[in-house]
């Protein structure tokens, strides 16, 4: 009985051809090649129908895990520059298909901001190191973003709630070109694929009014939930006190920090992946509600070459250290002018420089001085936007990915700061910013609590006694607050604010063994 998988064998009967071709000489030896060359196209046939059937028997054998198996191993040879990971491990990939016959392969790649700038890079790559699987014939890669959502885990007011990064621009000092910097990054931002909103903290004297042209000029409100529609221009939402139909506001340091905590929570910013505040000068009230209120992911601080500018700004840098708000660039404005095919530093050099060796801010973006970019602050169009190409705007697009890069890293090390190993048994450190890995008992943790529930606020005496806190306990969950600390919630529904600070602080374990392998 023939093999269902082997291919049949025929050969011609060389009576037949004898019988075409006749029995006389050459005849014969036509004959006998003919009769060769057609054995050999059947044997040739033949060994093609037994590679086909080996191929579907070796597709037959491949299971859909191993075959996804394959295909994750070929997607991290990607590495995320920025967090120096491959895309597999960072979690991109998602909705990962293959189809019945082991041929075609779908997959999405979600990427931490729309605004990513190498999310080219990340498809080309994909669609590279997937077809050259020798099973794969089509691939189809589909991007797409995480969806806007802060990495702080406490209770925000409803309007900051799908807001990805909350980016505030500070100089400290007025005149320094702040709000120019604000409104070009936001729109080098929007520019990238990015949601965007401008924020104007500066109810005393707001730019943005000047500084973009929106149709409609005034805010709208909600009369059932008293929320704040924002304006919008060109595709970014704009809130600002000058579009409350008040002008400049003339009040005390109370009310104004009342005004702008309404303007920035009541707002219906809706999804966005950044949010721009355009800070106003100084380091009083305002900048102490913002940084209560807004859980702020970055700042960028803007300069001048001069002296007197650096002094101002190291008073916001120290600020932002304070309150646990990394600074991620610092843009030194009005820079120098060329001319005559010389370039000259009309107010010295040194100022940015100096800011970023002495508070360690990674990265120094220079602006010139430049006719347009000024008169853009005034006619209502933002010079990123009137000249895209231009000299400045390659300037705003580094400091764009510059931001998009830094915000995304943050947001990596701010999520995974804080964790529990389960298989361990331990509390997990490694504080942003810091190469350093720690390990604390879940139990330690929990008794060295500061909070008032846990010691009393006026004796200073210890409410939770040792014995109170079982040596077995382990938290339920950690989530991050802000750049800070993390809440910890345990099983008697205690939850438990954990600055980094204080955990650094804590008896840590050492030499903690990995658990005996229970596998047989």
């Amino acid at each position: 009985m023939q093999s269902v998988n082997s291919a049949p064998s025929f050969r011609l009967p060389f009576p037949i051809l004898r019988s075409i071709y006749g029995t006389f000489g050459h005849r014969n030896a036509i004959c006998r090649q003919e009769c060769a060359r057609a054995n050999l196209r059947i044997s040739n046939l033949n060994s093609g129908r037994v590679r086909a059937a080996s191929a579907s028997a070796d597709a037959s054998t491949m299971s859909v895990e191993m075959a996804k198996r394959d295909v994750l191993g070929a997607l991290s040879q990607i590495i995320d520059p920025d967090f120096g990971t491959d895309i597999v491990s960072c979690g991109f990939v998602k909705d990962l298909e293959i189809n019945e016959t082991f041929e075609e392969v779908s997959f999405r790649l979600e990427l931490t901001t729309p605004a990513c700038p190498v999310k080219d890079m990340f498809e080309e790559k994909a669609n590279e190191v997937v077809a050259a699987i020798p099973w794969v014939k089509k691939v189809t890669v589909t991007m797409s973003a995480q969806p806007a959502k802060p990495v702080f885990s406490g209770e925000l007011p409803k309007g900051l709630q799908k807001i990805s990064n909350i980016i505030a621009v500070s100089s400290c000092k007025g005149g320094v070109g702040k709000s120019t910097v604000a409104v070009n990054l936001a729109y080098t931002l929007a520019g990238m694929g990015a949601r965007v909103g401008i924020f104007d903290a500066d109810v005393f004297g707001p730019s943005l009014p000047t500084m973009v042209s929106p149709e409609n000029r005034l805010l709208e409100m909600n009369p059932e939930t008293r929320s704040i529609y924002p304006t919008e221009y060109l595709g970014v939402k704009l809130v600002s006190f000058g579009f409350a139909g008040q002008g400049r506001a003339i009040m005390r340091g109370p009310m104004v920090s009342g005004v702008v905590n309404q303007l920035l929570t009541t707002a219906e910013w809706g999804e966005l992946d950044y949010l721009v505040i355009d800070m106003p000068p100084g380091t009083g009230d305002i900048h102490l509600t913002l940084c209560q209120v807004a859980p702020l992911t970055a700042a960028v601080i803007v300069t001048t070459p001069q002296k007197l500018s650096f002094i101002d700004v190291a008073k916001g840098v120290r600020m932002f250290s304070k309150l646990k708000v990394p600074c991620i660039a610092v843009v030194e404005n009005m820079c120098y002018f060329d001319a005559d095919g010389k370039r000259y530093f009309p107010f010295g050099k040194g100022s940015g420089s100096q800011v970023v060796q002495q508070f360690g801010i990674p990265h120094l973006f220079d602006l010139p001085i430049r006719p347009t970019l000024s008169a853009s602050g005034d006619d209502g169009m933002p010079e990123v936007a009137r000249e895209p190409q231009g000299e400045v705007a390659k300037t705003f697009q580094d400091l764009g990915v510059c931001v998009v890069q830094q915000c995304a890293k943050i947001r990596q090390q701010v999520s995974t700061a804080v964790s529990y190993d389960r298989l361990r048994k331990v509390i997990r450190v490694k504080v942003p910013d810091s190469d350093e890995e720690f390990f604390l008992h879940p139990a330690t943790v929990r008794r060295n609590d500061l909070s008032a529930q846990s010691v009393d606020e006026w004796t200073g005496e210890q409410k939770i006694q040792y014995g109170d806190v079982p040596e077995d306990i382990e938290p339920e969950e950690i989530r991050p607050m802000g750049n800070y600390a993390v809440s910890i919630t345990w099983p008697d529904g205690f939850s438990q604010i954990a600055p980094y600070d204080q955990l650094e602080m804590i008896e840590r374990l050492v030499d903690i063994p990995l658990p005996a392998s229970t596998g047989v």
